[in-house]
C-alpha cells in the first residue's frame, strides 16, 4: 500500500534549525485543530540533517494539515525557491538519526 508521504529538500542557504522550528510550529498549530493526542498518534515525520530533508506522512487529516501548514510557513519564511517538495513512497526508518517532535 502506497502512503501519502511528502519529502522536502532545502537549499544550502536555508538554516535547518529554522526549518525545524517551522516544523514544530506546524505541529503545534495542528494540535490546535486536532488535539495533542491525535497529533501524537498521526503525525509521522522525520528530519534528516545530513540530507537536508524532511519527510512528513500525509495519509491522515492530521498529516495533511501538518503538510499544509509546513509548506505555508516555509514559503513565507524562505521563499518559493528555497525548497522543493515531492511525493515519495514511505517515511524512512533510521534509528540513529534525529527525529523532530
Amino acid at each position: 500500500m502506497i502512503k501519502d508521504v511528502y519529502r522536502y529538500g532545502f537549499q544550502p542557504c536555508v538554516p535547518l534549525e529554522e526549518v525545524e522550528a517551522s516544523l514544530l510550529l506546524a505541529l503545534m498549530a495542528t494540535e490546535s485543530l486536532h488535539g495533542e493526542a491525535q497529533v501524537r498518534l498521526d503525525a509521522a515525520h522525520y528530519l534528516d540533517v545530513d540530507q537536508r530533508a524532511c519527510v512528513i506522512e500525509a495519509g491522515t487529516p492530521v498529516g495533511r494539515d501538518i503538510n499544509r501548514l509546513f509548506v505555508g510557513f516555509l514559503r513565507r519564511e524562505f521563499g518559493e525557491d528555497a525548497f522543493h517538495v515531492e511525493r515519495v513512497d514511505s517515511v524512512p526508518q533510521h534509528e540513529s538519526q534525529e527525529v523532530c517532535a
